[in-house]
């Protein structure tokens, strides 16, 4: 036996070896003490008690009773039958959920529905007059401002708050300020032909 090897025998302390012995056990059993506190912490989550929301969409009045945890997006899609207000990613991202709350846009699914009882909120199915539709839709269709439509319901519903809020002076002005409101089909060249058009008959 070498010189070096018995030196690091008999040095006292922890060995190479006990080290790495050791941070293995840690490293398999880390993930099973993390699930057993997720499991446990979930156990003993109560549920929220209802609060009542009243609230009128698309000049309708509705009262419901509904998780303080719900947002806007899931309400009117599963409480009131509005679907045309898209989920896309759910995290504010993409703009699919678009509605107007007391005529400003917002996103509904970063919007809890408890937040907006006393309030007026419009969807687009709420923005045409019978049969004879918003400027804004009218022009998405006129300008062909969409192409597989899952996005259109909050591109149209940002474009009109944007015209309303008179920040579509220009063209480099409507994308930014419609920035926030993804087209998986690139439609954007259309869609600001579009925005051009119509606030033109708004204003």
């Amino acid at each position: 036996m070498s010189p070096r090897e018995d030196e690091g025998q008999s040095r006292p302390g922890v060995s190479r070896r006990g080290v790495l012995g050791g941070g293995v056990a840690v490293a398999v059993a880390a993930p099973l003490l993390t699930t057993v506190a997720d499991a446990s912490g979930a156990v003993d989550v109560e549920p929220a008690a209802p609060v009542t929301v009243r609230v009128e969409v698309n000049g309708r009045a509705h009262t419901l009773e509904v998780d303080p945890r719900v947002t806007l997006l899931d309400a009117l899609r599963e409480r009131m039958g509005l679907t045309g207000t898209k989920k896309g990613c759910d995290r504010g991202q993409c703009g699919a959920c678009t509605v107007h709350v007391d005529g400003r846009r917002v996103l509904s699914c970063l919007t809890l529905a408890a937040t907006t009882n006393g309030r007026e909120v419009t969807t687009i199915e709420g923005l045409a007059r019978g049969d004879r539709l918003h400027p804004m839709q009218q022009a998405f269709i006129e300008r062909d401002g969409l192409q597989c439509g899952f996005c259109t319901p909050g591109q149209i519903m940002s474009a009109v708050g944007m015209v309303q809020e008179g920040h579509a002076d220009s063209d480099a002005e409507i994308r930014e300020r419609m920035s926030g409101n993804l087209c998986r089909c690139s439609c954007y060249p259309r869609i600001v032909d579009a925005v051009r058009d119509a606030q033109k008959v708004m204003r």
